[in-house]
């Protein structure tokens, strides 16, 4: 509001974001180590993803993703002509380290390049990878070559009781990383576009062969926003986080007494639920099913790549009486 009124509508500029980050991250991970003058300012999280690959891989290389995971991983990577790789979750909804193991292998057989593209927290399933799963991820990484770029848009996002988000560049043997942070999510800015590269100590060189134009992209209203989001929304947050984890509460006994035959393992971050309907039968897409026959709109789980037949992703962020009726709907439209 104040820059509109002082007509400050121009180009972004300075490190003031990436100061609010770091005090935000301090402040709420313990993460101290957070370097400044190892970031830069992006157009979004998935645009700075796109960025980051492009200096660490070249035309035709893999990149690995954990299905099921959020869709544009595979759409944004594919479009910038490297190869999407699939290392599925395993049963538990966590990264599978053996089955990572063995595709970093692959990835890199016969000297090529590679990269790791993590989701952290992970979207659809809510999980937040700890220090030690991380660590494992990062010694894998050095060990075979790949390079890690962590998309890190949920971290503020985490309610699981005893849930703490591990910040992958602060884990031992990251310092060849690379993340993506923003506010967008946990205070809903997708629209004021502004994200944030940042750089281990051994990726310094290569975030620093950013073209100077990719810095042009975001909004400096966006910046402005996003800025006074970790600097002062706080408070705002935590009630926020409080009401998503009383929605995911509501919707596990919704579903409990009325659908129970969706599987539905709370998640401990982001404002979504990753619901299995495999029982139900319902085919691959009961999205599509509820949306027909409930007039639900929910998320197919099909985009989502392997795992994701016969899943659907739910909303939390939004009211309990909408909740409700979600899942009233979805249970009348089985009848």
């Amino acid at each position: 509001t104040e820059a509109v009124e002082l007509g400050d509508t121009g180009y972004p500029v300075g490190t003031a974001y990436a100061e609010a980050l770091a005090t935000f991250a301090g402040k709420r991970w313990g993460w101290d180590d957070l370097a400044v003058e190892r970031t830069a300012i992006v157009p979004d999280v998935m645009l700075g993803v796109v960025e980051m690959l492009k200096l660490v891989t070249g035309p035709g290389d893999p990149v690995i993703v954990n299905p099921p995971v959020y869709p544009p991983f595979h759409a944004f990577v594919s479009h910038m002509d490297r190869r999407v790789v699939e290392a599925p979750l395993g049963a538990d909804l966590r990264i599978d380290l053996g089955v990572l193991e063995e595709e970093f292998r692959r990835a890199v057989a016969g000297s090529r390049r590679a990269a790791y593209l993590l989701c952290s927290p992970h979207n659809p399933t809510g999980t937040v990878h700890t220090a030690e799963e991380l660590a494992a991820v990062a010694a894998l990484a050095e060990r075979y070559g790949v390079r890690v770029v962590a998309d890190e848009i949920h971290a503020p996002v985490v309610t699981g009781p005893g849930a703490r988000f591990v910040p992958y560049l602060s884990v031992p043997g990251a310092e060849r990383g690379l993340a993506l942070m923003s506010a967008s999510k946990g205070w809903n800015l997708a629209g004021l576009k502004a994200a944030l590269a940042l750089a281990g100590p051994g990726a310094a060189a290569d975030l620093a062969r950013m073209p100077e134009e990719v810095g042009h992209g975001p909004s400096h209203v966006g910046v402005l926003a996003h800025t006074a989001a970790l600097r002062d929304g706080t408070a705002w947050l935590d009630a926020v986080l409080a009401g998503i984890e009383e929605n995911r509460r509501l919707l596990t006994r919704l579903l409990a007494e009325h659908l129970p035959g969706v599987v539905h393992r709370p998640g401990e971050a982001t404002y979504l639920a990753w619901l299995d309907c495999r029982t139900l039968g319902l085919g691959d897409d009961p999205a599509d099913v509820f949306l027909r026959r409930g007039r639900v709109a929910l998320s197919s789980g099909i985009p989502f790549g392997t795992g994701g037949a016969g899943h659907l992703r739910l909303n939390l962020a939004t009211s309990a009486e909408v909740i409700t009726e979600a899942v009233r709907r979805m249970a009348a439209a089985l009848d």
